[in-house]
């Protein structure tokens, strides 16, 4: 295993063809102190600023913190493989997906070799969610991309009145209930809006996980589980079942290190998606609580117009 065995958290970041993907990451590049690979999904330029680009060869970028920014031309395989070569490690690993790209497709990439899956985050723009003149093609593709979102960006609502801002909110808590929304358009933005993707699983360097606190679901109500352990792995899977029923809400996310007989695992629930993944002896670390994120009744009230 590359980096003595530590593995590093990617985000993929979906949306369509116009919607402010390349935006968001540059200005998550700009404002970050953190090593980030990015690695984008698309035959097209980088479309980095060039202010964060130190040197270019070909179809790969040096950024100015001295990481790396590629084309996957050849596929997911050979640009995790250009990151898995460098002797040190990123912090993070950001995923520009193509604005045609199914974010359900490549989310098992994010256990390959070296990496852990932290989230799927899509960029939606305020047009595209209420364009009414879409092909139906095209809208399904977009609703597609939503329904695979741990977080939702909300884009061009600087561009929008508020009635359309609060339907698009609307069209969101239908087409992606479980995903937080913040908002990304210019004089709307929320503190702390772009970087907020990064802190989906809440990594850090030297540990396993970090428990992403509340500041990142502020429609959101945030619980504490206590989990009494060694458990099995199929009592772990009775907790989750039963965790509706003890908070009394729909679960939008859990997040907790447990112990178990064969040593600790990181347990996320993202939606209806389920991730128990024994931890590597350098991430070890000792058993939290189990921090669970759910939806309250006043989130979908206040996204409604």
């Amino acid at each position: 295993l590359p980096w003595d065995g530590r593995r590093v958290p990617i985000t993929f970041v979906g949306g369509y063809l116009g919607a402010g993907k390349t935006t968001m990451i540059n200005e998550v590049l700009t404002e970050t102190d953190r090593p980030i690979a990015v690695i984008v999904n698309d035959v097209g330029a980088i479309n980095v600023d060039a202010a964060l680009i130190r040197k270019r060869n070909g179809d790969t970028l040096e950024l100015t913190d001295g990481c790396v920014c590629c084309t996957s031309i050849d596929g997911f395989g050979a640009a995790f493989d250009q990151i898995r070569a460098r002797p040190e490690p990123p912090e993070h690993v950001i995923v520009e997906l193509s604005g045609v790209a199914q974010p359900a497709n490549v989310i098992p990439w994010g256990s390959s070799a070296g990496f852990l899956l932290d989230g799927v985050v899509v960029i939606a723009a305020v047009e595209q969610l209420l364009d009414d003149s879409l092909p139906v093609w095209i809208r399904g593709h977009l609703d597609d991309q939503l329904a695979s979102a741990d977080l939702v960006v909300l884009t061009k609502t600087d561009l929008a009145g508020d009635g359309a801002v609060a339907s698009a909110h609307a069209a969101l808590s239908r087409l992606a209930p479980l995903a937080p929304v913040v908002d990304a358009g210019l004089g709307r933005r929320e503190p702390g809006a772009v970087g907020r993707f990064l802190a989906l699983g809440g990594h850090r360097a030297g540990d396993a996980v970090t428990v992403a606190g509340p500041t990142l679901f502020d429609l959101h109500e945030t619980h504490s589980v206590p989990v009494d352990g060694p458990i099995d792995r199929a009592a772990i899977d009775t907790l989750l079942d039963e965790l509706p029923r003890h908070i009394g809400a729909r679960i939008a996310r859990a997040k907790g290190v447990i112990d178990t007989p064969q040593g600790p695992v990181l347990v996320q629930v993202v939606g209806s998606r389920r991730e128990v993944t024994a931890l590597l002896p350098s991430e070890a670390q000792p058993p939290t609580d189990l921090v669970v994120i759910s939806v309250p009744d006043t989130a979908t009230a206040r996204s409604e117009p």
